[in-house]
Parts: C-alpha cells; structure tokens; sequence
C-alpha cells in the first residue's frame, strides 16, 4: 500500500503521522511499490543507490547512523521553505547523513540548476552551491542560476569547463534519482526516505524528529 502526503497538509498529531507512515513505509530492496522504472526490470531501488551512492552530494554527519534521502527541485516552493527546518533537524540530532538527490520536475530551468549544482561537486563546493540556490526566493531563470553560483563563490569558468567535461556523468545521476522517485511512486517534492521508511511529503521538525527515532528503532530489529 502507498500513500500520498498532501504538502498543503501537515498531519496534526503525532498518532495520525506515525500511522499514515506505518501504512506507507517499505524496505529498500524488497518489493517495492512498482513503478515503471521496476516494471522495466531495473534494480533502482537497492541500498546501495538510494542510500550511498557516491556521485551524490552528502550533508550533515557522514558517518552518521541514520540517512535521509531527499528528492528536491530548485524550483520548488515547498523544499525552500523545508530547508531550514531540516537542516535544523539533522544538525540538532548530530548522527543524520543528509543525502541531497536532484529531483528537476519543474521544467527545463530546474534542470539546468541541478546540473549547475552537481558540477560544483568538482570544485568541492556541493554544498555552497545547494545553499545559494535553495535560498533563492524566487522563480530561478538561468542568468540567476549564474549571479547566485558566483555569488557563492563559484568559479564560473571552471564550472562551464566541468559540465562539458562531465555532463555524461551528470546526467546519469539525474536518470537514477528520477528512476527512483518514480519507482517509489513520489508525486512530487520533496519527497524523503528516512532509514527504511517512505515519506512521501512534508513533515515538521517534531515529525521528522519522530520518524528518526523510529528509523532507528527500525533498524535495531533488522
């Protein structure tokens, strides 16, 4: 069974979040709710790609105990407004890896700023590159992309070098984080995977603190 969260709805109490997530969450790697991306045969959905893969950028404790994987678009209202409150919540907790997964939706703008991202990763500047854009307040077009790259310290030239160079690898990171999404059945972002569990929407702090706690919980029994 899967659900959806309706992000214009954040559940009341920590009883309706707790049961609606129970409804939804999966294991990573054993059946999951098929999308066209398990109906073509392919194996997206694996621990290894959703949790660890190597190309993606990775914020808080990285020797963290517990992960959360957020799917996110540039463009997206919602995933600005969440950012902070996450960001609070992984730095509270202190044994949170916070996997970023480009998840460019909203049209061909979105896709240049998650390319434009990633390949700051070659700068090691991931990071610095995920904050200007993430602060950005209002509908991205590509010369604000660049004034807000540069703006965070950016090499702008190395940058243009570095797509080209890696635009292949790029891209098929973008095709795994979206074969992903679509085999979870995301509708949207953000949308999250925290431990073991799906979390399809928005949740406040005091709910993201929960469903750590319950990851955790999770992943003693496993």
């Amino acid at each position: 069974m899967t659900i959806s969260i309706d992000p214009a709805r954040p559940y009341q109490t920590r009883r309706e979040t707790l049961g609606l997530l129970g409804a939804g969450a999966v294991l990573l790697g054993i059946n999951i709710a098929p999308g066209p991306a398990l109906a073509q045969g392919d194996n997206v959905l694996t621990e290894a790609l959703v949790l660890r893969d190597p190309d993606v950028p990775v914020a808080g404790n990285a020797n963290g105990d517990i992960t959360i994987v957020e799917y996110f678009d540039y463009n997206c209202p919602y995933c600005r407004k969440l950012e902070p409150e996450l960001g609070q919540v992984v730095h509270d907790d202190g044994k949170v890896r916070l996997v970023r997964k480009d998840w460019p939706i909203l049209g061909p703008t979105s896709v240049i700023a998650a390319r434009m991202a990633l390949a700051a990763k070659y700068q090691d500047k991931s990071n610095q590159a995920h904050d200007a854009l993430m602060g950005n307040n209002s509908k991205l077009t590509e010369p604000r992309i660049n004034e807000l790259l540069a703006g965070a310290g950016i090499d702008m030239d190395r940058l243009t070098r570095d797509l080209a160079a890696n635009g292949a690898a790029i891209d098929a990171i973008l095709k795994r984080n979206n074969d992903q999404a679509t085999a979870f059945d995301f509708k949207g972002t953000p949308s999250f995977i925290v431990g073991k569990f799906r979390v399809p929407g928005v949740l406040t702090m005091e709910q993201f603190a929960q469903v750590i706690a319950d990851a955790r919980k999770a992943a003693k029994k496993s």
